[in-house]
């Protein structure tokens, strides 16, 4: 007889150990994002408004791209809520990976979110074309390994 409830996850998968390698993925990429940029020389705080911009609307966009706290705390909002559900759904998918295994599908993973984000829905949020680059690219395959690495410590 199974004591699973409809809440609960399937056996064997932990959605809370995935919300949390989600946000430690989404902390990891959002630094990683915005120090590559900065040694481009550009503003760090390019990327946090584009993410903004999804809630906000494009007048948040650069230029300038300067700090501004209430900008920050959207864009932080949206860009966690997703990285605490992608990091849910991996979890779902991943729950029998070995660590080699969730390094690699999460790599996929980050490869699969930047082509969504950067050509599926630059349809919808135009401004994400001018970020189809290398270090969006490797951004997001970071945060897909981080996520792979975290949810396969967490769920031990």
């Amino acid at each position: 007889m199974s004591t699973h409830t409809h809440a609960e996850a399937p056996r064997g998968a932990n959605l809370k150990a995935g919300a949390l390698a989600g946000l430690i993925a989404g902390a990891a990429f959002m630094m990683m994002e915005m120090g590559l940029v900065a040694m481009t020389g550009q503003s760090p705080w390019g990327p946090p408004r584009m993410i903004a911009a999804i809630v906000m609307g494009p007048g948040v966009l650069p230029p300038p791209a300067t700090f501004d706290l209430m900008i920050v705390m959207a864009a932080m909002g949206v860009h966690f809520m997703l990285s605490i559900v992608i990091g849910g759904v991996f979890a779902l998918v991943a729950r029998r990976f070995g660590l080699l295994t969730a390094l690699m599908a999460g790599a996929g993973v980050g490869l699969g979110l930047y082509v969504v984000n950067f050509y599926g829905f630059s349809a919808i949020f135009p401004w994400f074309a001018m970020a189809r680059n290398a270090i969006s690219i490797i951004s997001h395959i970071a945060f897909g390994m981080v996520l792979g690495l975290s949810y396969r410590v967490l769920a031990k």
